[in-house]
């Protein structure tokens, strides 16, 4: 069994910018996944997340969403590192 690790940190350079990120999602009643789309602000906060050898994966934090799936309820999302797009 692999090792896991979880890393979190802080990126002053990251905190207080708009961005944009996207990501997967399940279709309801199917087995297939779908694109969604967010905006909001980023908090700086990260986490990294690695497994064995691999390299981690660097998710940062974002809150106030601007733009969010219609059925999403949540007030901040986890977005990854590669998905994510600064606005400003």
């Amino acid at each position: 069994m692999s090792e896991s690790r979880e890393v979190r940190g802080f990126n002053p350079d990251y905190a207080g910018r708009r961005a944009e990120c996207d990501g997967g999602g399940a279709i309801a009643g199917t087995r297939l996944a779908g694109r969604q789309d967010y905006a909001g602000t980023l908090t700086g906060d990260y986490i990294d997340h690695a497994s064995g050898n691999a390299p981690p994966w660097r998710w940062y934090l974002m809150r106030d969403l601007t733009l969010k799936p219609q059925n999403c309820e949540d007030e901040a999302i986890w977005c990854l590192a590669g998905n994510l797009h600064l606005i400003d």
